[in-house]
């Protein structure tokens, strides 16, 4: 799969000293989901903001679609459709002309077809002649994420899209993201939820102080990184803490059970010799309960917090 964004050396140091940015490396395919992962201040809008052209990088090359940034920065920016988390909206303006403003911004002309596609895709035409004001925050943010798309954007990115929102319509917003990746819509997302991140995307990019620390397909990652608890509970009257002190078990007894728990990895290769371990030791194995690390747990440990 072809790159449509391609970061090289990127910094970003503000006039204070604040280095928002080091060294950021990162390839983005047409047509995938990528959710950029990393606790408050990491680095994530920075990031961001320097692809659109809002912030200028100190340092580095940004390509999109081949161009430069700064070199064609019309011609990137007109490719990319970008949702903030601020929800910043005229609140007297009607929603239709919202739309059609924003279109208009990036010089194309009226195109009421497109419109009423975008705007009953999100559920907005019922609401197409009601002000800014009168609509919930929900009904808000979609209207933002309709400016977006109001141009056809190749790209787009979601910043935080769903913070604040009900648990309905971050739903709904899933759906949404699933259909443009389908439409060939490559999507750039910042979340806080870990559970949007592992739902959505195709590839996670965790970020922490201005840096990548990795960026790996969703599913490798959690196969790759996570860990398997597995839990034993046996009934013997024999000693197992030769057993549990040989695979590293933590072991809990309150007789005439015994409680083991074994943390497995994927690449484990010693699994097979604690069970025959195990069977030798003339175990009545009552129950085996199985508890897989989530991603979140792994974000925690790859940022180390």
């Amino acid at each position: 799969m072809s790159n449509i964004i391609e970061i090289r050396e990127l910094n970003k140091v503000y006039r204070d000293g604040t280095i928002a940015l080091d060294n950021i490396n990162l390839d983005i395919q047409h047509g995938e989901i990528i959710s950029l992962l990393g606790p408050n201040g990491a680095g994530k809008t920075s990031l961001i903001s320097t692809i659109c052209g809002i912030t200028n990088p100190s340092s580095g090359e940004v390509f999109v679609d081949g161009y430069d940034i700064k070199k064609d920065y019309r011609k990137t920016r007109k490719l990319i459709g970008l949702v903030p988390q601020e929800i910043s909206l005229e609140p007297f303006e009607k929603v239709l002309d919202v739309i059609r403003y924003s279109r208009n911004l990036f010089g194309y002309s009226n195109d009421d077809d497109h419109i009423e596609k975008i705007l009953k895709r999100l559920m907005l035409w019922d609401k197409k002649d009601k002000r800014i004001v009168e609509l919930s925050g929900g009904m808000k943010r979609r209207v933002i994420i309709a400016k977006a798309l109001s141009h056809n954007p190749k790209i787009l990115f979601l910043d935080e899209p769903t913070a604040g929102v009900d648990v309905d319509l971050r739903i709904d917003m899933w759906k949404l993201i699933k259909k443009l990746r389908s439409d060939g819509v490559t999507i750039i997302l910042t979340t806080h939820y870990i559970e949007e991140a592992e739902e959505i995307s195709d590839r996670i990019s965790i970020i922490s102080q201005g840096k990548i620390l990795l960026t790996e397909n969703k599913n490798e990652l959690i196969e790759k990184m996570g860990q398997k608890t597995i839990t034993f509970i046996v009934e013997t009257k024999k000693n197992l803490d030769s057993l549990a002190k040989k695979f590293d078990l933590s072991i809990t007894k309150n007789n005439p059970l015994t409680m083991l728990n074994y943390n497995y990895k994927t690449t484990d290769d010693t699994f097979n010799e604690f069970l025959s371990d195990l069977n030798k030791l003339d175990c009545r194995v009552l129950n085996i309960d199985t508890k897989e690390k989530s991603l979140e747990e792994i974000f925690l440990d790859v940022v180390g917090k």
